[in-house]
């Protein structure tokens, strides 16, 4: 093999472990967490950080800790707050869009058992970029303790 060959393979081998790297890399998520739950409760939330290298969607988050796992989204309409299921979320290129519970986030319903503090909750999230492709993420968000409430206020809630 001459060196010319030898270096046009490295380049291709090299240009291939790119595009493996960026497919990889397309989302991240940060400080992902579900609130800790009681005895017998049925349902909790979760939240955390996605970004996106490019402009993409997600699509759907599933659990096997809920029987239904839902993106809803917290909303106000005359002074009164709102809760209800959308069908994703956009993600644009380079923006942190944070779920949290004050506006989107995610609803874990039909709990198979109690989400304890200090558990590791597994959460995979299905997004979809652009051109159609779909990406799962796998996620492990800790649980964090009933009163940590995140800055939200309920007492506008009906």
């Amino acid at each position: 093999m001459t060196a010319v060959q030898h270096l046009k393979r490295t380049l291709i081998g090299l240009s291939l472990l790119g595009l493996a790297a960026h497919a990889s890399a397309q989302v991240h998520v940060n400080d992902a967490w579900v609130r800790a739950t009681v005895a017998g409760q049925t349902s909790s939330g979760a939240f955390m950080t996605v970004t996106a290298d490019s402009d993409s969607t997600l699509l759907s988050v599933a659990s096997p800790v809920a029987k239904d796992v839902q993106i809803h989204e917290m909303s106000m309409k005359d002074d009164v707050m709102r809760m209800g299921p959308v069908n994703s979320v956009a993600l644009p290129a380079g923006k942190a869009v944070k779920l949290d519970p004050q506006g989107y986030h995610v609803m874990l319903m039909g709990l198979t058992g109690q989400i304890k503090e200090g558990d590791q909750v597994p959460l995979t999230l299905t997004v979809e970029n652009a051109k159609g492709e779909k990406q799962s993420i796998e996620v492990k968000a800790s649980a964090r303790a009933l009163n940590d409430m995140g800055g939200m206020d309920h007492s506008k809630m009906h």
